[in-house]
């Protein structure tokens, strides 16, 4: 009886830099609205409820694409599946430079996040098995990095187009749409790693399946991404209006960069687990996390804009350092058949943990203003991160 096992292909070219790029570029759509939002309420003149919900819709499109398809690039190869994301993503912005109301503001957000959910396991997968093994450390940050890195620069790039040029709420997508024909010609250039010596496997809904030799590590990375990705998820609620609304600051170039500033230093944090090690890396990133957390705290108190971000680059070096800690412990204990359903998986957790604070933050802000949500919010996600990080500090996962 054949077995089907994907296997890396052998062809000499970069292959895993230009995928990590696709990924970026991916990922960048689906933060573009975040300093936007401001504009969109005084054109449509809806409530801070409404924000909440669209990106309520968003982050259900994410889980709930990573849990009926997260093992299909694992079926049908990698390539397929980021076309497919990548189509999603570029529907998704053609419904933002279309918007006349509500209705296509939801449909392009449920878009954006159906194509991160692909983009999210898929997009690491083909990374780190287009690398050469004696590369497949510096693959592992590639990956991460593109993630983060992409999530960060869609707040910075439509925050700056906004600002300064006349089509605020059409120009960043136009871009993203650019560059979306950039990375549907590189990943055609892109070898595929997924190759079935039988049958193809019917395809089903995966829901969330962890094979057993990797459900020891995946535990406790899971959770360090939950509460990693938590923090993310509180910052991006509160950052935009508490700019806005208590500091006064209306320049979205300013707003896109507070936000970029937490992704970018999350790429800091990404490096630095090399020189700290996987085991390490996991609660000391959660540390790291809560002490940034009390900075952001600290500024949603005395209403100070550097405290915010100095908050921002240290919560964002946490968790760069946990979340690579955990996706390198995961990835590298998951099968090669299962290496996509397995990273979805991952992600599935990272992505409740991102969508919870953004929910709270929107239906706590009505009743006691932006700034007092958002304190409410940190406590909530410091006791959350302190309780992990201690459990990680004891029990450690075995990586190997």
């Amino acid at each position: 009886m054949t077995r089907d096992t994907p296997h890396r292909s052998r062809a000499p070219r970069p292959g895993y830099v230009a995928a990590a790029g696709v990924f970026a570029v991916g990922m960048m759509g689906t933060t573009l609205p975040t300093p936007l939002y401001g504009l969109y309420r005084e054109e449509l003149g809806f409530s801070e409820l409404i924000v909440t919900v669209v990106f309520a819709v968003y982050a259900l499109g994410v889980i709930s694409a990573l849990l009926i398809a997260g093992n299909l690039s694992d079926v049908v190869g990698r390539r397929p599946v980021l076309f497919l994301a990548i189509g999603l993503s570029a529907l998704s912005a053609v419904c933002f430079l279309f918007e006349t109301g509500l209705p296509l503001l939801y449909v392009g957000r449920v878009l954006s996040g159906f194509s991160a959910g692909l983009f999210s396991g898929t997009g690491t997968a083909a990374v780190l098995e287009l690398a050469p093994e004696e590369r497949r450390a510096r693959a592992g940050f590639a990956a991460t990095a593109a993630n983060m890195g992409g999530l960060g620069l869609g707040p910075l790039v439509a925050g700056i187009l906004a600002e300064y040029t006349p089509w605020p709420l059409t120009l960043p997508f136009a871009v993203h749409l650019a560059l979306l024909a950039v990375a549907f010609a590189m990943t055609r250039l892109l070898p595929e790693t997924v190759h079935h010596s039988g049958p193809r496997p019917p395809l089903r809904p995966q829901g969330v399946k962890i094979p057993p030799e990797v459900r020891g590590v995946f535990a406790s990375c899971a959770l360090s991404a939950f509460a990693g990705f938590a923090v993310l998820g509180l910052f991006t609620a509160v950052a935009p209006d508490f700019l806005a609304k208590t500091l006064g600051e209306h320049n979205l170039a300013v707003v896109g960069a507070v936000v970029f500033s937490l992704f970018c230093a999350s790429t800091s944090g990404q490096l630095l687990m090399t020189s700290v090690g996987t085991r390490n890396a996991l609660p000391l990133g959660c540390l790291i996390l809560v002490v940034g957390l009390f900075l952001v705290g600290a500024s949603l108190l005395s209403q100070s804009l550097p405290v915010l971000v100095v908050g921002a680059v240290i919560a964002g070096v946490g968790q760069g350092m946990a979340f690579r800690a955990g996706l390198t412990a995961v990835s590298s204990a998951a099968p090669d058949m299962h290496r996509g359903a397995t990273i979805s998986a991952f992600f599935v957790v990272a992505y409740v943990g991102i969508s919870l604070p953004v929910v709270g933050v929107g239906a706590l802000t009505k009743a006691l203003g932006v700034a007092d949500a958002g304190l409410v919010l940190a406590g909530c996600v410091i006791l959350l991160v302190a309780a992990v990080g201690a459990h990680l500090w004891r029990r450690p996962p075995a990586v190997v």
